[in-house]
């Protein structure tokens, strides 16, 4: 088994993330639960804070280029805590799509040396898909 080192805070947050996401997609699968949605976002955010800590997380989303991405994703959590869950999960894939974009060309690169998942992603008919995802998202915003 591979040992990746984590602290006891790292292992909560990444806890966290993992029951913030499950609660997310529960809450979408159910018709865009309020409650669901609201206690998936609010884990998933405590999870982000406590693995790579509160420093680092008010960097990454406060950096001057990202700020739109942010604006956009901390305000669909508050449409979706005030109860409009639809218009709030459209805020917020939009502000994370903003926020992580960048990180496309790295998570196709790394699914594509994956043993399943490589194969498929490179059959004819979804490579240029997929090439052309990781290409636009190369290009600046």
């Amino acid at each position: 088994m591979i040992s990746i080192g984590l602290s006891d805070m790292q292992k909560i947050g990444l806890g966290l993330v993992l029951f913030g996401l499950g609660f997310l997609t529960l809450g979408v699968l159910l018709i865009f639960d309020k409650a669901l949605l609201a206690m998936g976002n609010l884990m998933f955010m405590a999870g982000i804070g406590c693995i790579i800590g509160p420093q680092r997380t008010y960097q990454f989303f406060f950096q001057t280029h990202k700020l739109k991405g942010t604006l956009f994703f901390f305000g669909g959590i508050l449409v979706v805590l005030v109860g409009w869950p639809l218009v709030g999960m459209l805020l917020e894939t939009y502000g994370a799509f903003l926020l992580f974009g960048g990180l496309l060309p790295h998570v196709v690169m790394f699914l594509r040396r994956a043993p399943v998942i490589g194969h498929v992603l490179n059959l004819p008919g979804i490579k240029l898909i997929v090439d052309r995802i990781a290409d636009d998202s190369k290009s600046p915003a």
